[in-house]
Order: structure tokens, then sequence, then C-alpha cells
């Protein structure tokens, strides 16, 4: 039987990917960030994981405004890194597991989850930090990615956006699609965004590591107090982008009501964003 083996949560910032492809993760601006990661690539190797659900949003490069979808699932063989306006990222191509990906969306849709299906797509920032994160390292570095994925998109980019809980929900609905999946398949999910940071308007480079620790804490000792956090209280205390913290919790809906939370890392600030990263177990 397929069994969700793990979460984990991070922060997507474009600039540490093109850290990492650039070479310079142990320049004196990024060091203390990347040295935080080192903790989490280890528990996820040795987790080895058959499959990564991978939560984010999309950024523009797939979805655009004209049509957004609310939640989305990739079923495709395939992913390559999409072109953001500066070229492809040089990572390898992430393979995908459209067995699994069907079975996903046949047991959402069935629980309520109205899908829209992606049986092509090319991944941005969103997904491929998130992977470098736990998985990847310089540009070269990675051959072949140690598992294979299938990303879940949410919207946070037009209103209106799915409520905290509504996302803790599909985590849940996901944790029972996975537990009916008949093969033996060890399944990692990632949810991604945030943590508090706003890139436009008056508050333009806007943190709160209050806010932040606040979330952390709470992922732990109460996640559902989290569910109920207005997406607007998400915007107002942890600037207009924290709202990606919405997908943290599609993560932590997978897990049980009692995690272990085995490592986490604060950083202020990568690229105007407070960057956080956690990994859990159920107890």
């Amino acid at each position: 039987m397929a069994e969700i083996i793990a979460a984990v949560t991070t922060s997507h910032v474009p600039s540490i990917g093109i850290a990492m492809d650039s070479g310079i993760t142990q320049d004196p601006y990024w060091k203390p960030l990347f040295d935080g990661y080192l903790p989490a690539k280890e528990f996820v190797k040795e987790l080895k994981p058959d499959v990564t659900i991978v939560v984010y949003n999309d950024h523009g490069l797939e979805v655009f405004l004209d049509r957004v979808p609310t939640f989305g699932i990739g079923a495709a063989a395939q992913y390559l890194s999409g072109d953001e306006g500066w070229g492809p990222r040089p990572i390898p191509p992430f393979q995908g597991d459209p067995e699994l990906s069907w079975h996903l969306i046949e047991h959402l849709v069935a629980q309520e989850f109205d899908m829209t299906m992606f049986q092509e797509m090319t991944v941005d920032h969103g997904f491929t930090v998130p992977m470098s994160v736990f998985f990847g390292g310089p540009a070269g570095e990675v051959e072949e990615w140690p598992t294979r994925v299938i990303p879940i998109t949410v919207n946070t980019i037009q209103f209106p956006l799915p409520m905290a809980a509504r996302c803790f929900k599909l985590g849940q609905a996901i944790r029972k699609a996975v537990d009916a999946y008949p093969k033996d398949t060890r399944v990692l999910i990632m949810g991604t965004g945030g943590m508090s940071h706003q890139l436009q308007g008056e508050r333009s480079g806007f943190m709160q590591p209050n806010f932040d620790r606040m979330f952390l804490d709470k992922m732990v000792t109460d996640p559902m107090a989290l569910t109920k956090i207005p997406n607007g209280v998400f915007m107002k205390e942890a600037g207009h982008e924290g709202a990606e913290l919405i997908m943290w919790l599609v993560a932590r809906g997978a897990m049980n009501l009692e995690v272990e939370e085995v490592y986490q890392h604060y950083h202020v600030s990568a690229s105007l964003t407070a960057a956080g990263l956690a990994c859990y177990r159920n107890k």
C-alpha cells in the first residue's frame, strides 16, 4: 500500500535557484540560508521517497489571468523547467508518475475537489526551487532526480483565493487517495511558498518574523487554528504574497493531526522574503 511518509515545507524564492545555478551559495549573503538547508537535505535523503507531491503556485508560466484554476494537478510523464523570462533553469527534467496522478485525480474528484488536469505542463520556480532545496544543488550536480513527482497547483495569484481550511481539507483528501493506492509507494508531500513577504506597493519589502514564527509553531501545536485565518488576515499580517502559506496547509492536512517537527530553519531575508523551511513526521 502507498503511504505518505513525511511532509516538508519551504519558501520558493526564485533567487534561491539562481544562487544555486550560479554557484554562489557560499557567498556571505547566501551562506546562512543554504547552510541551514543541509539537515533538511539529509532528512529527505534518508526518506528515499518514490514520489514527491509538490504543492505550489504557478506564477504565470502555465496559468495566466485569463484562465486560473483554483486547484490543478499534473498527469504527465515528464515535466520540464520553463522559461520565466531569463531562460529555463539548467536542471534535469522531472519524471512524473501518470498512474498515481490519475489515481489521485479520480479520488480527489470523488471527494468533491474539482481538479484541473494538466496532461502537459512546464514548471516554474515555485516547483523547481523547492526540489533543488531538498534534492538538488548547484547546476550540473544533479544528473537525475531521485524521486518521481506530481505537481499540484493552488491559485494564490488571482482573487478569490481558496481559503486556508479548504487547502487543509485538500491535504486530507490527498492523504485518503494515497492510502487507497494499492502499490507499495513511499510518498513525500511538499508545501511551498511564503513566508511573509510583499513584492509591490507601499509595503514592498514587508516581512513579519513574529507572524512567521507563530505560523511555524502552530503547524505543530495547533494546525486547526491556522485553518481559521482569513486570507485577508494572511495578507495584512504576512504581506500580500504571504498568503502563499495556505499551500503549507495542504501538506499539513495530509499528515496526522499530531506530528513531530524533525527540523526547522528560518532566515530573514532572501531577496526581501522571509525564508522558512520545516520537516515533519507523523507521531
